[in-house]
């Protein structure tokens, strides 16, 4: 979010695409850790291996697949995209994206987006000392907001 609203927004493809493979790979070294002590402590390999949901592990060096690209279509409200005509991964996909693209349109329909865009944009405005920022969002959650904002002010030391 901090790259979009900067003055560097031409290149938040790039440092979003960084942080969230930062955040994979973290998350992957977690995994591993829990893993290992899984292991440690007797869990059998084969719940190991469900656990783990190996045959959702997918590679980032071979890119995005039909599945992504058939989920950004339904995302984006365009054509789905070949193969999507069949009943499988990439139809299940584009018409997850479409489901999610739909739901996002009415965030006051859920209550727990309205309280998470609330507390990332009060946070936000919060650590760039910019509250006015928050006007720019729907009256709901610009008021949310700058209570988690109001939240995060530490307050001044009293005066003798």
């Amino acid at each position: 979010m901090s790259y979009a609203g900067s003055d560097v927004a031409w290149d938040w493809k790039r440092m979003t695409l960084y942080r969230a493979t930062d955040a994979a790979d973290t998350m992957n070294c977690v995994s591993m850790l829990i893993a290992a002590y899984c292991e440690h402590v007797g869990v059998d390999p084969e719940t190991l291996r469900g656990y783990l949901q190996l045959s959702q592990q997918h590679n980032r060096a071979d890119g995005p697949e039909d599945h992504d690209r058939a989920q950004l279509a339904g995302l984006l409200n365009e054509a789905a995209p070949a193969g999507s005509d069949e009943i499988g991964a990439v139809r299940a996909m584009f018409d997850r994206g479409q489901r999610q693209a739909e739901a996002a349109q009415h965030p006051e329909d859920h209550p727990e987006v309205l309280f998470t865009m609330a507390c990332l944009h009060g946070l936000r405005a919060r650590l760039c000392d910019d509250l006015s920022s928050l006007d720019q969002f729907p009256p709901e959650v610009a008021a949310m907001a700058r209570r988690v904002a109001e939240c995060l002010e530490v307050p001044e030391p009293a005066t003798t």
